[in-house]
């Protein structure tokens, strides 16, 4: 669409590595007993209480940083004053901005609602509703592209998008997310039956943001969607990602590249809800951390439920500390509630360095500084091939190169 919005409001290295897996689970809870990453899921402000540090779900969270979008801060920010959106799609596509009945009629696409305070609010107030529409049989070469461009973090923003891909449709999808803002969002993903998708999210606001994002992933029968978040700019960003599944076959593949600064925190926290039998899923997160007080969170729940027999579900993350006073959370779980899987595994590791290597590359002559550098990306050049489009790929490793001069290594 060449960045024209059209509106309407009518309806239409191993670092430690520490590894496990788990063949032939078997359930450990009474049928009764709801499992413990499931939250009450309501499009209601009201059936949402304002989190505190004794949540399991925001223990992590510096609260006193979130500018008040987990409490009653007014939404007031709106697009043309605080913030700006701009899509480029080709012509098969449909981007439209919806407001009203149109809106409520797209808003809840992914058939998840709200789990939490943040992403209520933004349901309930958010007046205009992004839509990305790929129709079904339909294979878009060019990667659509969607910038989110933040004008003020002065006032709080409310924002909704929606990206539909039509059955046995194939394309990209790539959002960008720059400038200035305190933002509270919900991201609905519907990948139709058949369908092969991958979905990428940057970060790369300026260092006054706050930003909390809800995805919601939803994988039709024999679908694959590959799911990526690059998280380098910002204050504080929390990314929620829940993937569920519509028919056996859906495969969801989740990537994950982060860099943090001094000062930053970036949380990215996932649920790979299998609910449906004959389905696989695979996350691969991978984040450095350099300068005071830079702080990331990865949080990895998988829940396989009693009717998902034969899933095959792997998650991995690994952090590397660059310098110190850094902290790296990382904490993998896994639910097995049937024993008829193929196999469900985690590994998670933080750590510095690793001095073998570096010797390695200076004894043939090779400078430290380089050394150090082609250790870097080595370690995250196995999420950035595996998400397969060079275009998006090619302005990953563009960001991780500015992050690397910025730590001077």
């Amino acid at each position: 669409m060449g960045g024209t919005i059209q509106t309407t409001e009518e309806v239409s290295a191993p670092l430690g590595l520490t590894e496990h897996s788990h063949v032939g689970g078997r359930t450990v809870r009474s049928a009764a007993t709801t499992s413990h990453v499931l939250r009450i899921a309501s499009t209601q402000i009201a059936d949402h209480l304002v989190p505190i540090s004794k949540d399991e779900a925001w223990r992590f969270t510096p609260l006193r940083r979130l500018r008040g979008l987990h409490d009653e801060t007014p939404l007031t920010g709106r697009a043309g004053d605080d913030f700006e959106v701009e899509i480029d799609a080709p012509e098969l596509v449909s981007a439209v901005s919806l407001a009203g009945a149109a809106a409520d009629w797209v808003r809840g696409s992914s058939g998840d609602h709200p789990v939490d305070r943040p992403a209520a609010r933004a349901w309930q107030q958010t007046p205009d509703l992004f839509l990305v529409d790929v129709p079904a049989n339909t294979e878009i070469e060019e990667t659509i592209t969607v910038t989110f461009r933040g004008l003020s973090a002065a006032n709080a923003i409310p924002a909704h998008l929606v990206v539909r891909i039509g059955h046995h449709s194939k394309a990209h999808v790539m959002v960008t997310y720059e400038g200035s803002a305190t933002l509270t969002e919900n991201v609905e993903i519907v990948v139709g039956d058949g369908s092969s998708v991958t979905f990428a999210a940057s970060h790369e606001w300026n260092a006054d943001t706050v930003h909390l994002t809800h995805h919601r992933l939803r994988i039709g029968r024999d679908a694959h969607l590959k799911h990526a978040v690059l998280t380098f700019g910002g204050d504080l960003v929390r990314v929620v990602t829940t993937a569920s599944y519509d028919g056996p076959g859906g495969d969801a593949e989740l990537l994950g590249l982060y860099f943090a600064d001094a000062g930053q925190h970036l949380e990215h926290r996932l649920l790979l809800d299998h609910q449906a039998p004959q389905c696989k899923s695979r996350a691969y997160y991978k984040g450095a951390l350099q300068g005071r007080a830079a702080h990331t969170v990865w949080v990895g729940d998988v829940l396989i439920r009693p009717e998902a027999s034969g899933t095959d579900t792997y998650e991995m993350n690994r952090n590397l500390l660059l310098t110190d006073g850094c902290r790296a959370d990382s904490i993998p779980n896994l639910e097995i509630e049937t024993g008829d899987i193929v196999g469900a595994g985690h590994a998670s590791a933080t750590g510095r360095f690793d001095d073998d290597q570096l010797f390695y590359l200076q004894s043939r002559g090779i400078p430290e500084d380089v050394a150090r550098r082609l250790v870097v990306r080595g370690f995250f050049g196995e999420v950035l091939n595996r998400i397969g489009i060079p275009a998006i790929v090619e302005h990953a490793s563009g960001i991780v190169e500015r992050e690397l001069a910025v730590s001077g290594i």
